[in-house]
């Protein structure tokens, strides 16, 4: 009797099981048949205006729609198995990884090549994963919880900046394009003072770091100081309207009001600035104190930065270099040191430690108008960008960032927490979102049809002395939103 070759029985198996995959789908075909036809015997019993062959090519292409969702349902099943099968065989080696590591670039390089290679494979394989069906399954721990605090309302127009004081009485100050800056009562919501100095939108406010000064920045092409004295009211209870952020449902819009809101009719105001600082030929878009407060810089559309005396209003350098306008500039909170930003897709860093030298670094880290660069109390600065993306940066080596977050919309003023470390993203579709400094998003501020901003978030500001509210937002929606943000343990060491 012949025996049968391992080739020859190898390709009888692939023939049997072509043949019963065959089978299988006749079997599913023969199925859809018949439930085609019951379908079609159920419509010719209904009444309707529409042509029964109209209504039976209808039905046919609704039936290939369903076949299309039954397997891409089926594909990401099977991609979901893949992923844990992955996940098994690199906890096998000795290696493990989650969804919030493979955001974080490459495994450590003491890793063996063959674990790289599984680890890129893994990559690869969880960002094809991102569908709507797949994320469905995403199991969520603990959440951040973020509460809204207070709403202030009373602008007439966009709101561009904010701050808040770093001496007592803590007060927030906002800055819009109504062309006036306020002050205002974190506990109860009320304006406490409105600066009418400047002749066109204010861009731009910070407060002095030991005086009761502020520093504003116009469209009038003038950077004002100007002295302000508040008295705090008394503070109103405040209800609970705590609210778990959720980064998996999208909240509807809210609509727009009609009118202007409460505005504060009644609020003092003040419209002679005690210093005004004029050399610049374009918009001034942002200003600063430098640390001390003897000295400010302004950054302005005319692609210069410059350094003021306080005490003089003199000139003492403009810095120049940028190609084209600047859309910021921030000091670092103890060392002499000036970080702007432009519309030239680079940022720079200005040096002033030592007198007479003036050394300048200029980083290209990203592809599209750089919004905002800021300083950390350690050695860090954190850039965000039109690109989408916001970059951690380390100042003794900054030669490619040691963390990138990557967004989906545009990023504009953001700011970092002294504290937690926290980094607040505002972004061009209402959105804020938190990350901490490794790149780990944290938690997304909620916003639905009760709550949240419903236009173009601008800025973002950390206020670590208050007990109510430890971050503000601000928007084109002409309202400031103060949060408290609880971030768990567990999360920020995530």
């Amino acid at each position: 009797m012949p025996v049968e070759s391992g080739s020859s029985a190898s390709s009888r198996q692939a023939k049997q099981k072509r043949k019963s995959h065959s089978l299988s789908i006749r079997r599913t075909n023969s199925t859809e048949q018949e439930r085609t036809g019951l379908q079609r015997e159920m419509l010719e019993g209904q009444d309707s205006k529409l042509p029964l062959s109209l209504r039976s090519n209808l039905l046919d292409l609704f039936g290939q729609i369903e076949r299309e969702f039954e397997n891409l349902y089926i594909e990401n099943i099977e991609l979901r198995r893949e992923i844990e099968t992955l996940n098994d065989r690199l906890t096998a080696e000795g290696q493990t990884i989650d969804g919030g590591d493979l955001t974080k670039g490459a495994l450590k390089a003491k890793a063996s090549h063959s674990t790289s290679q599984l680890s890129q494979k893994l990559k690869t394989t969880y960002k094809a994963s991102t569908s709507k069906i797949v994320s469905s399954f995403k199991a969520t721990t603990s959440r951040a919880v973020c509460q809204l605090v207070k709403e202030y309302v009373g602008h007439r127009d966009g709101i561009w900046d904010l701050s808040v004081t770093r001496t007592q009485p803590v007060v927030l100050g906002t800055a819009s394009a109504d062309h006036s800056a306020m002050l205002w009562s974190i506990e109860t919501g009320k304006c406490l003072l409105k600066y009418l100095g400047h002749a066109g939108s204010v861009n731009s406010i910070k407060f002095h770091p030991t005086e009761q000064m502020a520093l504003t920045a116009s469209g009038d092409q003038t950077a004002h100081i100007w002295r302000y004295t508040v008295q705090l009211p008394t503070p109103q209870p405040v209800a609970d309207i705590s609210t778990p952020c959720d980064d998996d449902i999208d909240f509807s819009d809210k609509d727009e009001a009609d009118g202007d809101g409460d505005g504060p009719n009644e609020c003092p105001s003040i419209r002679v600035s005690s210093t005004t600082l004029r050399s610049h030929q374009g918009v001034v878009i942002a200003a600063d104190w430098l640390v001390g407060g003897k000295q400010v810089v302004t950054a302005s559309w005319d692609r210069a930065a410059n350094l003021y005396d306080v005490e003089t209003s003199e000139l003492v350098h403009s810095l120049t270099g940028h190609d084209q306008e600047l859309t910021h500039c921030c000091t670092h909170p103890t060392q002499r040191l000036v970080v702007t930003s432009s519309r030239d897709t680079t940022f720079r860093l200005w040096d002033f430690r030592d007198p007479s030298i003036h050394s300048v670094n200029v980083f290209q880290g990203h592809t599209d108008t750089v919004t905002s660069a800021v300083f950390t109390v350690g050695d860090n600065v954190v850039s965000g960008s039109d690109d989408r993306t916001v970059k951690v940066w380390d100042l003794k080596n900054m030669r490619s960032p040691i963390a990138t977050i990557r967004t989906d919309s545009a990023v504009n003023r953001i700011s970092v927490s002294v504290n937690q470390r926290i980094i607040a993203l505002p972004h061009d579709n209402r959105q804020v979102r938190l990350f901490d400094m490794s790149g780990v998003r944290l938690a997304r501020l909620p916003r639905s049809n009760r709550q949240g901003h419903r236009r173009m978030v601008c800025c973002s500001a950390w206020c670590e002395d208050n007990s109510s509210c430890n971050l503000f937002s601000c928007g084109f929606d002409r309202q400031a939103i103060g949060w408290n943000i609880n971030i768990p343990v567990l999360l920020q060491e995530k």
